[in-house]
C-alpha cells in the first residue's frame, strides 16, 4: 500500500485527496492547509475523513481557533508517507521541493509549477513510460491534459502531421472573486501554452493554438483541427474516442448542447462537488475537412486532472512499468471503465 499525502487543500488538493481515496491500493494519510479556507471547514463538518495538518509552522493557532483539529505538521506528514501530490497555488510547490528533497521523499506537481524543477513533464496516457522511477513529476494543466488525451488517441492509430486548436476558456472557477471579464472575450498571444505543451509532451506532433477567455466559470471547450499521417473515416474517429476510458462521446441531439449541461448531468449523478474526470466529445461536431480532422472537446477543469495525477504516483513509485496497466488500475478505481 503506497502512502500518500496531498499539500493544499484547494479546488485541485481536494479532489486529489478523493481520488487517492479511492485508489485500492494507496492509503491518504492527510491532508495540509495553512488557513481555515471553506474547503478546510467543509472537510471539519464533514466530520474529518482526512487527517488534517499545518503547512507552516506557527500557523496552527488560525485552524485551532476555527475548530479544526489539527494533527501535526506539514514535517510530520511527510515523514509518513512515500510520495506528496503538491496542490499548492504556483511557485509554493517550488519552495516546498526543498523539503521533498531533504526529506528524500517523491513529489507530483501541478500544471502551475515550472518545467524546471522536476524530472518529467507527464501525461498519463500520452508519456507514462518517461516518468517510471522518477523523483519529481509535473502534470499538465487541465486543457493540455484533456487535449492530450484525444491527440494521442487518434495519434496512436493513424500518426498525427500536425495540429491547429483554438481553446475557448473559463474565465475563473466557481467561486472565484479575485478575477473576472464582463461582456469581454479576450484573446491571448499565439501559440497557446497548451500547444507549446503539448509539443513537450509529444515533441513528434507539430501544434499551434489560439486561447479566448470567456466570462464563464464551468468548463473549457477546445476546437481541433488535427491532420491524420493516414486517412481515416469520421465514423472511425468516434469509435476511437467511444473506446478511450477517459473521453465520453455525447450528442447534442440528447440534451448535451453547452458546458453546462454537462455539469448538470454530472450533478444529477450524484457525482461529489458535479465533478467529471472524463472529457467530452460532440458527436455531431467530428467531422473532416479534407483529410484533417475537426472536433471539439469540453474539459472539466477542476476534476479532469486527477486521473494523470494517480498515474503519476503509480509511474513515480513505481507501482507499475506498463502504461496500460497503471492506467487501467487508476480508470478502474475511479469508476471510469
Amino acid at each position: 500500500m503506497v502512502r500518500v499525502a496531498v499539500v493544499g487543500y484547494g479546488v485541485i488538493g481536494q479532489r486529489l485527496a478523493d481520488g487517492v481515496a479511492l485508489q485500492k491500493d494507496m492509503e491518504l494519510v492527510g491532508v495540509a492547509d495553512v488557513t481555515p479556507t471553506i474547503s478546510v471547514r467543509a472537510l471539519k463538518d464533514k466530520g474529518m475523513p482526512y487527517a488534517l495538518y499545518c503547512a507552516a509552522p506557527g500557523r496552527e493557532n488560525g485552524l485551532l481557533d476555527a475548530g479544526i483539529p489539527v494533527s501535526g505538521t506539514l514535517e510530520d506528514l511527510i515523514d509518513k508517507v512515500d510520495i506528496v501530490l503538491d496542490a499548492t497555488s504556483a511557485g509554493i510547490g517550488a519552495k516546498n521541493k526543498e523539503l521533498y528533497n531533504k526529506k528524500k521523499k517523491k513529489a507530483v506537481f501541478q500544471g502551475g509549477e515550472k518545467n524546471e524543477i522536476v524530472d518529467v513533464f507527464f501525461h498519463g496516457y500520452a508519456n507514462y513510460e518517461k516518468g517510471v522511477g522518477k523523483d519529481f513529476l509535473k502534470l499538465t494543466s487541465c486543457n493540455t491534459t484533456g487535449l492530450i488525451r484525444a491527440v494521442d488517441c487518434l495519434d496512436r492509430e493513424v500518426g498525427m502531421e500536425k495540429v491547429a486548436i483554438t481553446i475557448i476558456r473559463r474565465v475563473a472557477d466557481p467561486g472565484d472573486t479575485h478575477r473576472g471579464l464582463t461582456n469581454v472575450l479576450k484573446i491571448d498571444p499565439v501559440p497557446s501554452h497548451q500547444a507549446v505543451d503539448l509539443m513537450t509532451i509529444m515533441p513528434h506532433v507539430p501544434c499551434t493554438g489560439v486561447l479566448v477567455h470567456t466570462p464563464v466559470t464551468h468548463g473549457h471547450i477546445i476546437s481541433i483541427v488535427a491532420t491524420p499521417k493516414k486517412s481515416i473515416s469520421v465514423t472511425a474517429v468516434i469509435d476511437l474516442f467511444k473506446k478511450h476510458p477517459r473521453m465520453m462521446v455525447i450528442k447534442i441531439a440528447d440534451g448535451f448542447d453547452s458546458n453546462a449541461s454537462l455539469f448538470r448531468y454530472a450533478r444529477d449523478l450524484g457525482n461529489p462537488r458535479g465533478d467529471m474526470y472524463e472529457i467530452g466529445v460532440w458527436e455531431e461536431a467530428v467531422a473532416l475537412s479534407g483529410k484533417d480532422v475537426i472536433f471539439s472537446i469540453n474539459i472539466p477543469q477542476e476534476s479532469v486532472v486527477i486521473p494523470e495525477t494517480m498515474d503519476a504516483i503509480r509511474a513515480a513509485i513505481p507501482m507499475q512499468k506498463a502504461r496500460l496497466e497503471a492506467v487501467g488500475l487508476t480508470n478502474r478505481y475511479l469508476g471510469m471503465e
